[in-house]
């Protein structure tokens, strides 16, 4: 044997250079072998399908879900056995046993849904359900992959047209749960499932990612986010730019719900990818059918074990394209260009400082104005900085396409209640957005919406104590004055004086003056009984036939930091549509309130019709109501 210089070899180095090759050998096998399980951590990339009716008991798979960082892990599980009819009518759910140290220790995680689930190496389905009951054994549901695919069947929503004809009015928010699926009893028997309460199904909870968001916000609505089958996990936050997993089946993906300042998405994991288009989750999101909501990368920071249920905390990243299709068996979303969203600028304004915020929210009629009341409760606990009472004054517009702007203009004053104060704000806000979202007519196209709220010290209000006037007879065209007395918050007694003219086309004999908040002169016309539900409390139903008749009675609301006076006459105001029609004539009453009219519109009519009005802007909430009386000679 032969050194490289040529020479002979020695014996002993004979020996160690044995030694060094097989020690080369040994760690070559080693490498080897390690590279033979490490190719195995990720989902094949395009696999076979496996019939439904090829899943036995017994059998065993393999699915793949990010514990934590961007890679896919595998875990095993066994089939249990296929329960027909579970979810519905033809709607099958393989039940299997979770296998391995990993998955038997946190158990079905939220946010594993949409886990693929590989039989033979052919892609049998995703994981979707867990157990609803308190159960030591990580047992749970899986969807069959084709009806996952069928999802994607659905095509795109039709544009939503105009309406033509009167339209009722129903602003009621839907609400919602996520189901159960009881198991078959003698299921529950052969897995040894002896609960006092009859063992279920429930769809794999969505972990929602706040960031950006004060934690009692998020404490606040977390009970609505529940119910539509989310867990809300505060801390998350947003990936650096081109961050987040592979979008390869096990990868994560979120559906984003609000981006920007504030940043609300919902992750679950990627089951199935054809090109562009993904499959993800194996159940709703929503529940709402066709959809147009970003669709975001997603990394995976940990997964929290729990005993009350485990669930993963991820970081939203960049919006790579749209889901299209959110329903029973799956979503379904294209990589490419992004949903259009609403944008939304919103600014505080507290001890001289501002506090700006710029973000976008999802558009759907059932959740916008959710995402709306949220983000500005949010925004103004960031503002506020001690528990002191606080008045706040909100002004804002909504400007949408091819329609008048929603102008939004009110002042709201804490209360003795345990009420959050800033719910007022919030109220308001949001039941605007909700009226034009769920307008009958046609999906509005907003533009944006523009949002400024100073918050000012104290209590800034002041109810009325006392009023008189001062004549009690006039004549038409004569100006009287309206002396009101004001009682401050803890403040010293104002007297305002409000000059009013009478008409010259007033009617002789008496008339009743109101001096009044908005809220009361607001209820006594047509604008608060159109747009708040008033009228159908009392037992009417309103019919508005556009859009911008809507706007018109939102924009036509009074303020609640002026103090009005009215003056009322016995004659009948008829509210047809979004017109108020004082002083309706008997002989028009007739044919307005005929049935061939009322087939077109119906209209409500009110006793009184106010012959003037007058208002005094105030810096202050004015409360209360007083009535006068003066006659007409």
């Amino acid at each position: 044997m032969m050194d490289f210089s040529g020479g002979p070899l020695q014996d002993s180095q004979v020996t160690t250079q044995l030694r060094r090759t097989l020690i080369l050998l040994c760690l070559a096998a080693l490498a080897l072998s390690a590279a033979a399980p490490a190719r195995a951590q990720h989902p094949p990339a395009r696999a076979d399908i496996l019939p439904l009716d090829q899943v036995k008991p017994g059998m065993r798979g393999t699915a793949y879900t990010i514990f934590a960082g961007r890679e896919a892990e595998p875990f095993e599980l066994e089939v249990l056995g296929v329960l027909p009819n579970l979810l519905g009518p033809k709607q099958d759910i393989i039940l299997v046993r979770l296998l391995g140290e990993k998955a038997t220790y946190t158990g079905v995680v939220a946010g594993m849904s949409g886990s693929p689930v590989y039989i033979d190496g052919k892609l049998a389905g995703a994981l979707s359900l867990r157990f609803g009951a308190f159960t030591k054994e990580p047992i749970g549901g899986v969807t069959p992959i084709e009806y996952m695919l069928r999802v994607a069947e659905f095509g795109p929503p039709a544009p939503r047209a105009a309406s033509t004809g009167p339209v009722e009015i129903d602003a009621s928010p839907a609400e919602t749960s996520p189901p159960r699926y009881p198991l078959p009893t003698e299921v529950a028997s052969s897995l040894g499932l002896r609960a006092a309460v009859q063992p279920y199904l429930v769809p794999i909870e969505t972990p929602l990612t706040f960031s950006g968001f004060d934690p009692r916000a998020v404490a606040r609505f977390a009970g609505e986010f529940s119910q539509l089958g989310f867990v809300a996990v505060q801390g998350g936050g947003t990936a650096a730019p081109g961050a987040g997993g592979s979008l390869e089946p096990g990868g994560a993906v979120a559906g984003v719900l609000v981006t920007g300042d504030m940043t609300i998405g919902g992750t679950c994991t990627i089951s199935y990818r054809d090109a562009d288009q993904l499959w993800a989750c194996g159940h709703p999101l929503l529940g709402l059918g066709n959809v147009e909501m970003p669709m975001a990368r997603a990394e995976i920071v940990t997964t929290v074990a729990s005993d009350l249920g485990s669930f993963k905390m991820s970081n939203i990243g960049d919006i790579i394209g749209t889901f299209q299709q959110d329903r029973r068996s799956a979503i379904v979303g294209r990589i490419g260009a992004p949903p259009p969203m609403v944008p939304v600028d919103l600014t505080l304004v507290s001890n001289g400082r501002a506090f700006r915020y710029h973000y976008e929210i999802f558009q759907h009629p059932k959740l916008s104005a959710t995402l709306m009341d949220i983000t500005i409760f949010n925004g103004l606990l960031a503002a506020l900085e001690s528990s002191e009472e606080v008045t706040y004054r909100l002004k804002g517009r909504v400007v949408l396409a091819g329609h008048p702007d929603v102008i939004l203009d009110d002042m709201f004053s804490p209360t003795d209640s345990f009420f959050s104060d800033a719910f007022w704000v919030v109220a308001s806000v949001g039941q605007t957005f909700r009226r034009l979202f769920n307008n009958p007519f046609e999906s509005p196209d907003i533009q944006r919406i523009e949002l400024q709220v100073e918050l000012l010290p104290d209590r800034q209000t002041a109810s009325i104590e006392n009023a008189w006037v001062s004549k009690s007879e006039v004549r038409p065209g004569e100006t009287l004055t309206v002396k009101v007395v004001l009682r401050p918050y803890r403040g010293p007694r104002i007297v305002q004086e409000v000059p009013l003219t009478i008409p010259a086309h007033a009617p002789r004999g008496d008339l009743r003056i109101l001096v009044s908040d908005a809220s009361l002169l607001n209820r006594l016309t047509s604008s608060l009984m159109l747009t708040t539900g008033f009228a159908a409390q009392a037992g009417f139903r309103l019919r508005l036939t556009s859009l911008d008749q809507l706007i018109s009675l939102i924009n036509r609301e009074r303020t609640s930091d002026q103090l009005y006076v009215a003056v009322f006459q016995p004659t009948p105001t008829m509210l047809l549509e979004d017109k108020v029609l004082p002083s309706v004539p008997l002989s028009q009453i007739n044919v307005l309130n005929s049935d061939s009219f009322l087939r077109q519109g119906e209209s409500l009519f009110y006793p009184q019709s106010i012959l003037t009005e007058a208002a005094v802007p105030h810096g202050q909430v004015i409360t209360g109501s007083y009535w006068l009386a003066v006659t007409v000679r």
